[in-house]
């Protein structure tokens, strides 16, 4: 018996084939794969390819594949999700949760907590001993999305333009932000946003840049960077106040939480300044790892999904 975890993110797609064990025997890696940014044809696609390569050599198709991603926990979303799954992987069991759960199955395998996860958007989610699950953020980049690798590059595109104008501060952004596109001027900025095929993941590429500037000192850097922190913290608090977890623990997940040690060393000192006695650490592995998880326990008629407090 063979499984498939998926974890499809904003910036990349990682699959894990793995055995009744849990061992994980192949491994592939795809570009984002989310459907609000790429849609539904591009989803496919990436799916087809990252499934395909990992189970290029079995004689049968896995017995479970569970997928995690972004907004599935909407109805019209899973369902779109689900269809997908059902064209590239036809004969197998099928699974599809939010992408906060398999990294906090990652980080807690069958226990509560919370999951911070920053990365093209974010999102706290949690559960409780009672199956419980809750979450805060995750209302995409035009609603929020604070601290996430997408707010961080526009806040830091807003100062570049701000200072141009004189309405606000010099700062280190500029000639990162500038070199970063290839151009001249501020001036320049236009056409690289606004006449090239936008995507989330173009603006969240500039987020590493303040981080960097962040660690040469820059004020704007380093504001922008502890309020993005604070925003994460305050999602993580929500959610243990919600779900009665007045400690956590406390996970971190996400590109932006390994781009950028301060974001990550921020989000804890707000969190444990607020509660002494919580334990922060950040997720050492892949999430897909906690959807294999998820995959296994279906496989064995074991799986329970956490409820929304409000469902």
């Amino acid at each position: 018996m063979f499984v498939l975890g998926i974890d499809a993110g904003g910036t990349k797609t990682v699959c894990q084939l793995a055995d009744r064990d849990g061992r994980v025997l192949a491994e592939s890696r795809g570009p984002g794969a989310n459907l609000q940014h790429a849609g539904e044809v591009q989803v496919e696609r990436v799916l087809h390819r990252v499934i395909a390569e990992v189970t290029s050599g079995l004689s049968a198709p896995p017995t479970v594949v569970c997928l995690g991603m972004a907004g599935v926990d909407r109805a019209a979303d899973q369902s779109a999700a689900l269809a997908i799954l059902s064209r590239v992987a036809p004969h197998s069991q099928m699974i599809v949760v939010n992408d906060a759960l398999i990294a906090l199955e990652a980080g807690l395998p069958g226990a509560p907590g919370v999951v911070i996860i920053a990365g093209t958007g974010s999102i706290a989610y949690g559960r409780n001993r009672e199956g419980r699950a809750a979450r805060a953020g995750g209302w995409g980049y035009l609603l929020g999305d604070e601290g996430s690798g997408y707010w961080l590059g526009r806040q830091a595109l807003r100062a570049v333009v701000r200072s141009a104008d004189g309405r606000g501060p010099h700062t280190q952004l500029t000639a990162r932000v500038l070199a970063h596109f290839g151009v001249a001027r501020s001036q320049d900025l236009v056409r690289e946003i606004y006449h090239r095929t936008f995507e989330p993941a173009t603006v969240a590429a500039i987020a590493p840049h303040v981080e960097a500037a962040a660690a040469e000192g820059d004020e704007i850097a380093l504001y922008l960077i502890d309020t993005g922190a604070r925003e994460l913290g305050l999602a993580a608090l929500s959610v243990c106040h919600m779900l009665r977890l007045s400690h956590g623990p406390v996970i971190l997940a996400g590109g932006m939480f390994k781009a950028a040690p301060r974001l990550r060393q921020r989000v804890a000192a707000h969190l444990t300044g607020r509660w002494p006695g919580m334990v922060v650490t950040p997720l050492l592995g892949e999430p897909a790892t906690g959807a294999v998880s998820l995959a296994l326990a279906a496989a064995s008629d074991a799986l329970v999904l956490p409820t929304y407090l409000d469902e």
